[in-house]
């Protein structure tokens, strides 16, 4: 009993801050934003680290990887389809559930997150945000899709050096080891953090009740997306992870308990990461130069999770305010919401964001975000969830596909 205590301190301690964390967030709501501080602590160590571990894991991948057009390529294909399966359920759920039908006829206003930027396109989300002309900028900013594209760029040029990269990729190598021994550090005050979070959020949000009132009200949309997201999650990526892997995805799952608890404590894919490098590596196995180089861009670009719920509350918006979208209405949705998706970064509710898109394509009122908002940032760490957890997979399914292509040379 001792040994399993000691070998699963963390996850034990990371359900018990959950747990904890919602007890005085819901009976305590004063004292749950009081020891939000925790949280903040947590998340900014995190996020400390989170840019050191991209630039240092892209880069040592890039230059470690034999065929990058294989790797990149595959790794294309499999965040694309997963997005489109994604949103493809979503659309489908949300006009056999019609949650926003029957109802009184709601209205909304613009949240302030989304004030001034109304009038985004996708090629700015999307295109412009590739290259940075200040990377110094961008990091300070947190735009983690320039620094992703720079490292990848750096890697390549890296490797094109042949033998000359040798003292290069040694310190890189020494540098990534550093990297994980400070995760490792701030791993062990995880479960003080995630109790930090979840009690300031329940309790900012009035306590257990009113957060079941919110849930009450908004009720049929919120079951829509958590079907969606339970569909896709324990589905539809279980049975990719299996026939395209042949990992066993209990087995998988069970290795990164700590990575997607702290998903849904933290709400962001990011903060996240160094929490999912761990797991998938050192306890699932997955080649470290496939990983180091998946994940950092899947928690950018792979969205799974914020792809659908993206499309759902678009439709639910559209069927509140009493509008009809036809067939061509919901394949604009389909292509806008896997796009949108791609430029969400990896921070919390930045789905929101990215909605705009979604809204403008079909002529949908952007007000209409302030009738989801009062929920949005519970279903965001469902959601997010669901983006971590497809990175994962399709880690394990990549590593598949590119060890044999290797044995094959």
């Amino acid at each position: 009993m001792k040994k399993f205590l000691r070998g699963h301190y963390l996850i034990l301690g990371i359900i018990a801050g959950v747990i904890l964390g919602g007890i005085v967030g819901s009976f305590y709501p004063e004292t749950g934003v009081r020891v939000g501080f925790l949280g903040k602590l947590f998340i900014n160590a995190l996020k400390m680290i989170v840019l050191p571990l991209i630039l240092v894991s892209i880069t040592l991948s890039i230059m470690k990887v034999e065929r990058l057009g294989s790797l990149g390529l595959r790794t294309f294909v499999y965040f694309i389809s997963t997005t489109a399966i994604a949103v493809i359920l979503g659309i489908v759920l949300v006009n056999l559930i019609h949650p926003g039908v029957g109802g009184a006829v709601l209205t909304g206003e613009i949240p302030e997150i989304i004030k001034g930027k109304e009038n985004m396109s996708i090629v700015e989300v999307l295109l412009l945000e590739f290259v940075s002309p200040n990377l110094f900028e961008s990091a300070v900013k947190f735009d983690i899709l320039p620094l992703i594209v720079a490292s990848i760029l750096f890697g390549a040029a890296f490797a094109a050096l042949g033998r000359e990269n040798k003292p290069v990729v040694e310190l890189f190598t020494l540098l990534d080891k550093a990297v994980m021994k400070i995760v490792h550090w701030i791993m062990i005050f995880t479960p003080l953090g995630i109790f930090g979070l979840i009690a300031e959020r329940i309790g900012l949000a009035g306590g257990g009740s009113q957060v079941i009132a919110l849930a009450a009200e908004l009720g049929r949309y919120f079951l829509c997306v958590v079907l969606g997201l339970f569909i896709h999650g324990v589905i539809i990526l279980p049975m990719i992870l299996f026939l395209f892997s042949g990992r066993n995805p209990l087995e998988y799952v069970s290795h990164l308990g700590r990575a997607l608890l702290t998903a849904f404590s933290t709400a962001s894919s990011s903060a996240t990461l160094p929490l999912t490098m761990e797991g998938v590596i050192d306890e699932a196995g997955v080649s470290p130069k496939v990983a180091r180089f998946v994940l950092p861009l899947g928690a950018t670009v792979n969205m799974d999770g914020t792809a659908l719920y993206e499309a759902v509350a678009a439709i639910f918006i559209a069927q509140s305010y009493g509008i009809e979208l036809g067939i061509p209405q919901m394949v604009v949705v389909f292509f806008t919401a896997t796009l949108a998706s791609i430029g969400a970064a990896g921070i919390p509710e930045a789905g929101l964001v990215t909605m705009v898109l979604v809204l403008k394509s079909v002529g949908l009122p952007i007000e209409g975000i302030g009738l989801i908002l009062a929920i949005d940032w519970l279903l965001d760490r469902f959601r997010t969830t669901i983006n971590v957890w497809g990175d994962c997979v399709g880690a394990a399914v990549i590593d598949k596909y590119e060890s044999e292509g290797q044995g094959k040379v």
